[in-house]
């Protein structure tokens, strides 16, 4: 462990060192891929001088009571080896957290998608919900929330919303989020107060800039038509919406919320970008299955993973099988307490494994 604090500390000296250097100053993309490692291994290395330093003053008093002339100053010496080996241990477990190879992905943006499942009007309603809850809990981080495409209904919920996060660790702090959400409770519109099920599911994805992935322009196909409003008429009478095709995937990104064809256009190669990647990320992945199981969960679209009961006023995460009590604060954006519990499993089973 004080070999890799010592690798750990050079890397750190580098960084300090590139990053003062003129020719990084003047490239934006290699300077924030830089001050992104920057800031990842700075508390790093912190938490590795806490552990030398405690390590020395361990071998001093170790020392002392050797030396020691008196049982006194023996007793003093042992109630400090005492403190110092507590702390030497809670140090080491972070270590060994902290020293995990790290998500590549973890100070990234964040695309989120939020989809109306099972369950008619009240699961848009409650898709509506997760958007706010996401945004009050980014709003509390100090990062940015920007509405990239949303489809709602007349009452207030989303069919289909989509969304980016910015902030430094967004992506680390909301990628367990990734699933079905499940909801228990009477709609407004239930007059017999029968408790109703409903789900929607939560895609949270890295941003992928054109740095982690460049699309060929020939592997996409692009079909432009005018936007269509409720009930399928149009809106404008400029060719503005945009549908977009990844060749070799399959996959599909329409954009239609801008009036311009160029804006659409923009953001719609931001999302199929970080679809494609997520879906070659998915791919390596499955060839290594054994290190994905030993992670919380797949983060498919498929998987239950949490839980919201109205009528117990409970949450739980069907992950690690714990349980929160007040909904409306946690939807108010106060996620904080589910994350960490959900980090804190995930790195236990990484170091198990």
């Amino acid at each position: 462990m004080i070999e890799q604090i010592r690798q750990l500390k050079k890397r750190f000296q580098e960084l300090e060192h590139k990053l003062q250097s003129a020719g990084v100053a003047s490239d934006p993309r290699k300077l924030k891929s830089l001050s992104q490692e920057y800031s990842g291994l700075k508390e790093k290395v912190k938490l590795g001088e806490r552990y030398e330093r405690v390590m020395k003053s361990l071998e001093e008093a170790q020392t002392t009571k050797r030396e020691a002339s008196d049982a006194d100053m023996v007793l003093l010496a042992d109630e400090e080896i005492a403190a110092l080996t507590k702390q030497r241990g809670e140090l080491e477990r972070a270590l060994q957290a902290a020293l995990l190879p790290q998500d590549p992905n973890d100070a990234k943006n964040i695309i989120c998608e939020i989809r109306a499942a099972a369950g008619g009007d009240e699961s848009a309603l409650f898709a509506a919900e997760l958007f706010r809850m996401y945004s009050r809990f980014a709003e509390e981080q100090g990062w940015k929330t920007s509405v990239i495409s949303e489809s709602r209904i007349g009452i207030g919920g989303f069919k289909e919303v989509i969304f980016e996060i910015a902030g430094q660790g967004a992506y680390s702090h909301l990628k367990y989020e990734s699933g079905v959400h499940r909801v228990q409770r009477v709609p407004e519109t239930e007059k017999s107060g029968r408790v109703h099920t409903s789900t929607a599911t939560v895609a949270v994805l890295p941003e992928a800039e054109e740095l982690d992935l460049a699309i060929d322009p020939k592997d996409l196909k692009i079909e432009t038509s005018t936007a269509r409003g409720h009930g399928g008429q149009s809106v404008n009478t400029t060719y503005s919406a945009i549908r977009m095709t990844h060749l070799p995937t399959g996959i599909t990104v329409s954009m239609q919320d801008e009036k311009s064809q160029q804006q659409n256009r923009e953001k719609a190669m931001v999302v199929m970008r970080t679809r494609v990647a997520a879906h070659y990320e998915a791919e390596r992945a499955a060839a290594e299955r054994d290190t994905r199981s030993s992670q919380i969960g797949s983060g498919g679209r498929s998987e239950k993973v949490r839980t919201y009961n109205f009528p117990q006023d409970r949450i739980t995460d069907h992950r690690i099988k714990q349980n929160w009590h007040g909904i409306e604060r946690l939807l108010g954006g106060k996620l904080g307490e589910i994350i960490e519990a959900l980090r804190s499993e995930d790195v236990k089973k990484k170091l198990a494994a």
